[in-house]
């Protein structure tokens, strides 16, 4: 093809120089070429497709005969399109166009490869969207004109539509949003409305067309514009597919080849056309029915035939679980319906229940899913669809005009709900069957990854069955219960264990589903008959599986009204505790019993109390467990002795907790001569004491307790007060207290150690209303963390610190009043002592070059920290020592332009804090004003630099809360420093205009409600995102 004289024309000498660039950088592998030297190939090929004369690249290299030489000028004009625009002629872009039109046609009917095509599929749709938007348009009915022009060059039919996917992917995911068009609305309905017109023409040539050596490549069509084609297009196309799903002659196998691209396209037609969402029963869903009754359980017979029937058998249970999706609706109100099927002698119940029972065989299918059969899994999301219409929808349409108390309306619905009752009956069993493991010989067989597999689909069918709960309630409870008994009977003759668990894990997975009321069918699982026969050696499964269950339903018990003694007969519960500690001394099986032990404890400590002294005995043969599940035993241990009055508390907790000290004090002495032993005993040691903590702490929210104290509670804080008092629980405080001390002095640079003792000292502190007889006062713990700071500055003790300082200013009674107390003179004195510190240590590592950046953990915390002492302690920022305050503000001015979003996040939220709280302190007087006179412009030039474009797009929310807030509060400064620094000439350099300036002030001062939007705009408008559909999405998210 000869060159156009609307293109540059190059010299044969630069065209081939730059085609031999071309072939040297994508050489054959045979011929070796360095990375530098092909970076640097590339690099030229880059530069020289920058540049206009490019333009003149194309057509040589098309008719080039090297594959990769075309692909280039295949790209090359691709890219000069979507890129370089700007600088083509526009008068030239008709001839453009109808020069992609020919070089199209001739790369096609010359058998150019099909990614050459691809590449100028996409120039010419991308040259459409430059010439098609706009009024007038400069393309009008661009698809259908080239569409046309490709036919009637003899472009056949299958590259039409090729095509045509093309367009529809690249209009979808084009941004036709710019400066140019701003109504981006206006523009995208054009292209869509573009697409709808074209719409007929994708049918009838896929109508024309379909056949078996065809349909394979028409379906990528289909699929990418079946949902913008409108309901009369697609009609015509059903009754096609759905013959497609046949074989073509009454003895022939099913092609895969065909069969899937059908299924796959019908599949499509339900989730993304105007026909999804339940739309066109009588065209799509009633004749799939059929189809379905005369071939789904043929297919699915022959499933376990040759491996093409396989892939048929999959892909139809692809098509069935589709439309069970789309129909769910269609049917829950027919599942019982007198109505037929319009054409044909088959009731629409009938057809329903013939493919609830395809679907169950599905569910259903032979073998272990993930080794076996890849089908089942995607047939459970159904079920739960079906259940929520089957609640949802009128469920007889033959119904309307009669009373609703009618007898006939009601004995339709026993007559539905029977049905349903029926199939999840089914649904129950089927999954109890499936989620059985393999006898321990098969299960060898099995890969890692096909085994997390089966238990992926295991927590699966537990989310199935929940759904199938609350349909069939006890009577799903029963058949299990019943299935368990049955087997019991004979489980050590024929192996039933494996089956057993298997109903286990179903029992467990409903329990969220369970009222929280005594039911007569879960005391029996907890009974003699099924827990009591179960076996307590070996069968480390379904042990595992059944101390699960029990810690699951732990807050069941709780519904136990039996009063319980040690002398009464053994409850559900105590079965419950003896079943659970016997599996503990076995390390297969410890971690599960350490758990569920902690879940019932904590769920039933008042009801347990009575029998501390069997816990006492659990106490003392702690030494067959392992160390590191001691700490959940003592932990549940704790739990019932919290449930003691306090004076009773005291000898058990000297009894666990004394001697897990004694072992903290003898590994940190140890430290020095075997420091590895000493920190693992540490660690376990630490979490021991945190896991107690935790135990003794009540499970009432103290902060939902809205009443006033009552007598009795006021009795029991008294009670509490002086159980405290008592000289043990003092020296005991005081021996934990030292050994944190010691253990911060030592090990507070090692990171294991350092979140130990972190959990232990948040378990060990609480607000008044919490406290136990081991809760620590914070102030003297804030020390610490002050020392432990000093000596290694981490995440973690900040946080710990911001923790305490909380605790430091306690909530008031709720109702004693309504205005919160200034804080105590102890807080404050104890604060000023250790706010210099944090700040000392924090401000000398964070100033260092560099550290900012690095340590974004770090800046997080300390930040958050201060923002509770900005909270809690405004006044004492201005306490400080001189230089302490302005050394602070310059470190979080430096921090505002940080790129790691959660540190500029901390960092905005404690200067908003600060601002705020001192503007609206009393004590505090002019403070406020002299605070921002002295840092609010530094502030303000580092949230509009943050705005144009230094600060990462994810924290402008963040940035705006600070503007907004410093603009509240002094409004003519934040005038005057707004126009001072957004027209400064060392201004961060950005998209905005003066006019985008001068309009941001004027919103901000003059409106601040609209605040927010105007920061917003601006945010886009200096970043050059004003106008994309990125920037607006991205702002609304």
């Amino acid at each position: 093809m000869a060159q156009p004289s609307f293109l540059p024309a190059l010299p044969q000498s630069d065209v081939v120089q730059a085609a031999q660039l071309i072939q040297q950088a994508y050489s054959p592998s045979s011929v070796q070429v360095s990375s530098d030297t092909q970076r640097r190939l590339q690099q030229e090929l880059f530069d020289i497709q920058k540049r206009y004369e490019a333009w003149g690249l194309v057509i040589p290299f098309l008719n080039h005969e090297d594959f990769n030489v075309q692909f280039f000028g295949a790209h090359t004009v691709q890219v000069k399109i979507a890129r370089d625009w700007e600088s083509f002629p526009p008068d030239d872009a008709p001839f453009l166009r109808d020069l992609l039109l020919e070089l199209i046609s001739h790369a096609v009917l010359s058998g150019k490869n099909k990614v050459i095509l691809r590449k100028l599929f996409v120039a010419i749709t991308s040259l459409a969207l430059k010439l098609a938007t706009g009024t007038p348009s400069g393309w009008p009915d661009w698809i259908v004109s080239t569409v046309e022009f490709l036919s009637s060059r003899g472009v056949p039919t299958r590259s039409l539509l090729e095509f045509l996917s093309i367009v529809a992917e690249e209009v979808e995911s084009a941004d036709l949003v710019g400066p140019r068009n701003p109504d981006d609305s206006a523009i995208r309905m054009q292209m869509k409305q573009t697409l709808l017109d074209a719409s007929p023409l994708v049918v009838r040539a896929i109508t024309g067309t379909i056949s078996q050596p065809l349909w394979a490549s028409h379906s990528f069509c289909l699929w990418s514009n079946v949902h913008l084609a409108v309901l009369s297009d697609i009609t015509p196309l059903i009754p096609l597919l759905i013959l497609l799903l046949n074989p073509s002659t009454p003895d022939a196998e099913l092609d895969p080849d065909v069969f899937t691209p059908a299924s796959d396209t019908l599949q499509e037609i339900m989730s993304c056309s105007p026909l999804a969402a339940g739309a066109g029963t009588a065209t799509l869903t009633e004749p799939l029915l059929l189809w379905f009754d005369v071939w789904g359980s043929r297919i699915l017979r022959s499933s376990s035939s040759p491996e093409h029937l396989t892939d048929v058998s999959h892909s139809l249970c692809k098509l069935i679980t589709t439309l069970g999706d789309h129909s769910n609706t269609y049917f829950a109100s027919n599942i019982t319906s007198h109505k037929l099927v319009p054409g044909s002698q088959q009731m629409r119940p009938q057809l329903i229940q013939g493919f609830l029972r395809l679907l169950l065989s599905y569910t259903g299918l032979p073998g272990y899913y993930g080794v076996d059969e890849e089908e089942s899994e995607m047939t459970l999301g159904f079920w739960y669809l079906l259940q929520e219409s089957l609640w949802s929808v009128d469920f007889d349409e033959d119904a309307e005009g009669r009373e609703v108390s009618s007898s006939p309306l009601v004995e339709e619905e026993q007559n539905r709900m029977a049905v349903v009752h029926a199939v999840y009956a089914e649904l129950v069993k089927v999954l109890r069957r499936k989620v059985a493991w393999p006898p321990q010989n098969v299960l060898e067989s099995w890969t890692r990854d096909q085994v997390e597999k089966f238990q992926v689909y295991r927590r699966d069918v537990g989310d199935t069955l929940i759904n199938a709960y609350y349909i069939l309630r006890n009577d799903m409870l029963a058949y299990y219960l019943n299935d368990i008994q049955e087997r019991l009977l004979h489980s050590a003759a024929q192996n039933e264990w494996e089956e057993i668990e298997a109903t286990l894990h179903c029992i467990m997975s409903v329990q969220e589903a369970l009222p929280l009321e005594d039911n007569p069918l879960v005391s029996q699982l907890f009974g003699s008959e099924i827990l009591g026969n179960l076996p307590r050696v070996g069968q480390d499964r379904v042990r595992r599986t059944m101390l699960g269950l029990i810690g699951t339903y732990a807050s069941w018990f709780t519904t136990q009204n039996k009063a319980i003694s040690p002398t009464s007969s053994p409850s559900v519960l105590m079965n419950a505790i003896s079943y659970v500690v016997a599996a503990l001394p076995e390390p297969s099986l410890c971690l599960s019993a350490a758990n569920s032990l902690r879940d019932l404890c904590d769920a039933n400590r008042v009801a347990l109390a009575p029998h501390i002294g069997a816990f006492g005995e659990l106490h003392a043969g702690l030494t067959g467990i392992p160390e590191t599940e001691k700490s959940k035993v003592l932990q549940s241990i704790a739990s019932v002795i919290q449930a003691l009055p306090p004076q009773e508390e005291i000898p058990p907790i000297l009894a666990i907790v004394n001697p897990v000290v004694e072992k903290l004090v003898q590994a940190l002495g140890s430290s020095s001569q075997l420091p590895d032993e000493a920190r693992s005993v540490m660690i376990l040691q630490l979490q021991t004491l945190a896991g107690v903590s935790k135990g003794l702490t009540r499970t009432t929210d103290s902060l939902l307790v809205l009443e006033e104290s009552s007598p009795a509670d006021q009795a029991e804080a008294e009670l509490l007060r002086q159980a405290r008092n008592d000289y043990r629980m003092v020296k005991l405080r005081e021996d934990i207290f030292n050994a944190i001390r010691s253990t911060i002095e030592i090990w507070s640079g090692d990171a294991s150690v350092s979140d130990a003792l972190s959990d232990l000292i948040r378990s060990v502190t609480s607000l008044p209303s919490d406290t136990t007889l081991l809760s620590l006062p914070a102030a003297p713990l804030l020390g610490l963390i002050c020392i432990a700071c000093q000596r290694h500055l981490t995440a973690v003790w900040l946080s710990l610190a911001k923790s305490l300082v909380i605790q430091l200013d306690p909530p008031p009674p709720f109702v004693a009043s309504t205005i919160k107390s200034s804080p105590n003179a102890e807080a404050i004195a104890i604060l000023s002592d250790a706010l210099p510190a944090i700040l000392q240590t924090s401000l000398s590592m964070l100033g260092r070059p560099g550290a900012l950046e690095s340590n974004p953990d770090i800046v997080q915390a300390f930040f958050g920290c201060l923002d509770s002492v900005a909270k809690h302690f405004v006044a004492i920022f201005y306490e400080l020592p001189p230089g302490a305050l302005d050394a602070l503000m310059q470190c979080a001015v430096r921090s505002l332009s940080l790129q790691e979003r959660y540190s500029l996040v901390a960092t905005c939220t404690f200067l908003e804090t600060l601002v705020r709280r001192t503007a609206s302190s009393d004590e505090l007087g002019d403070t406020s004003t002299a605070l921002v006179h002295q840092y609010g412009q530094p502030i303000l030039r580092a949230v509009l630099c943050g705005f144009a474009g230094v600060a990462p797009r994810s924290a402008t929310a963040n940035l705006i809360e600070l503007l907004s807030t410093i603009a509240s509060k002094h409004p003519a400064e934040t005038r005057e420093w707004m126009n001072g620094i957004l027209f400064a000439d060392d201004f961060v350099e950005s998209r905005a205009t003066p006019e985008a300036k001068r309009a941001f002030v004027k919103a901000v001062i003059g409106s601040p409600k609209k605040t927010r939007e105007a920061a917003q705009q601006f945010a886009l408008i200096a970043r050059g995102l004003e106008g994309t559909s990125f920037g607006y999405a991205s702002v609304t998210m």
